[in-house]
């Protein structure tokens, strides 16, 4: 289904099928957007995931990748019963053949019964073509308060999962909590989002995975990050953020060897996102601070490279979030200073809003799936796709003269 009224329009593509799996084979991440010579600045918007329909409640948590064949995958939560966190969830997904035109139907990656398998946040091992998964389970019966106070049946437990054939398949779910998660951790989450493997320097193949934990006994909230350096075989611990107030979180890979993670912020005082930086691949992190640009309503976001700098263009990370103290106003930015300040913003929904994901397509253009609707923002997950020109005019991506 399409969005009727203002200008929206069906988008074209700018290559051929066999010029964009032929790209997106030796693709290791978007190195230059490609400025066509009269490109479409509109913004295409589907519904992916509609709630009430196909046996589930609420869809929510949306999860966007582009596998190493083009094949867009959208992932979600597929709540049974209703659209609060605990209880029957499923972790599902849907596969786009031509960047967001048209989704396949829905995939059951895992479903427990009555508990609830989620929090997706997948990352794509070039070196391999393998498509890992991260998630997390819970008892159905546990809700997240008795999790938090040790008062639970169970725990929240990490699992990961994995596809070799572009997403169509999936491995048996393998736990790794003992590996991931400290024994006086209670709550934990993967995500949601996606991960990102490290294109340079001296960790060049490492999968970063973004999450976050309470610590026991304190109700304190930190993000982290878990790792993998054999291409998914095992998984590590890696760093946590200094500060607590902070969560559900993304990470990007900045130049100079270092990474930036973006945080959700509890601080109520200061509603805005919290961001902190790494020189070791994610196993320390430093500099955390508050974003003033980066308005909040305590809510997930994303961050997504869409360009290295180079010789015909300028570093650009997008970011995406409800730019406003409710949830509402999704808003994409764009930062040309490795996420330092975000000059650049312009609303894309402005309409009741929540979870987003990005992703750079390969075409150069950008995809997010997120939540919105009309009443409240849990009552699809939307996909969106527009040209980089749509957000950062062709002039602001040329590099900086000296």
């Amino acid at each position: 289904m399409l969005f009727k009224g203002g200008d929206l329009r069906q988008p074209r593509l700018n290559m051929n099928l066999h010029g964009l799996i032929l790209i997106a084979a030796f693709w290791p991440a978007v190195a230059s957007i490609a400025h066509a010579a009269e490109p479409d600045l509109q913004v295409t918007r589907t519904n992916v995931f509609v709630s009430g329909q196909d046996g589930h409640h609420t869809y929510r948590i949306p999860s966007l990748l582009v596998t190493p064949h083009g094949t867009l995958l959208a992932f979600a939560e597929g709540r049974k019963q209703s659209s609060g966190d605990a209880g029957d969830i499923d972790l599902l997904l849907k596969r786009s053949p031509d960047l967001g035109q048209t989704w396949g139907a829905a995939l059951t990656v895992w479903d427990d019964g009555p508990n609830t398998c989620g929090n997706p946040c997948p990352v794509v091992d070039r070196e391999t073509g393998t498509i890992w998964l991260l998630l997390t389970w819970n008892r159905g019966d546990d809700a997240e308060h008795q999790i938090i106070a040790r008062q639970s049946r169970d725990t929240r437990r990490v699992f990961v999962t994995r596809s070799t054939d572009d997403g169509v398949t999936w491995s048996q779910p393998r736990e790794i909590t003992g590996s991931v998660k400290l024994t006086n951790w209670t709550w934990y989450a993967t995500g949601p989002g996606a991960g990102i493997q490290i294109e340079r320097g001296p960790h060049r193949g490492r999968l970063v995975i973004p999450c976050d934990h309470i610590e026991a006994g304190t109700g304190h909230y930190y993000s982290h990050v878990i790792y993998s350096d054999d291409h998914g075989a095992t998984w590590q611990l890696g760093g946590s953020t200094p500060q607590h107030q902070v969560n559900e979180c993304e990470v990007v890979e900045l130049t100079g060897d270092r990474l930036l993670l973006n945080m959700r912020n509890y601080d109520r005082a200061r509603r805005t996102r919290q961001q902190a930086v790494s020189n070791d691949g994610g196993l320390t992190w430093e500099q955390q601070r508050h974003v003033p640009e980066l308005v909040e309503p305590i809510c997930q976001a994303s961050l997504r490279r869409l360009a290295w700098p180079n010789d015909r263009q300028r570093s650009v990370i997008l970011f995406a979030n409800p730019a406003s103290t409710k949830r509402e106003n999704l808003t994409v930015r764009a930062s040309f200073d490795e996420g330092d300040t975000w000059p650049v913003a312009r609303l894309l929904d402005s309409r009741p809003s929540a979870y987003s994901c990005l992703a750079a397509l390969p075409n150069g253009e950008v995809g997010i799936l997120y939540e919105a609707g009309e009443k409240h923002p849990y009552e699809n997950l939307v996909f969106a796709r527009f040209h980089s020109g749509w957000l950062i005019p062709a002039a602001e991506m040329a590099p900086e003269r000296r």
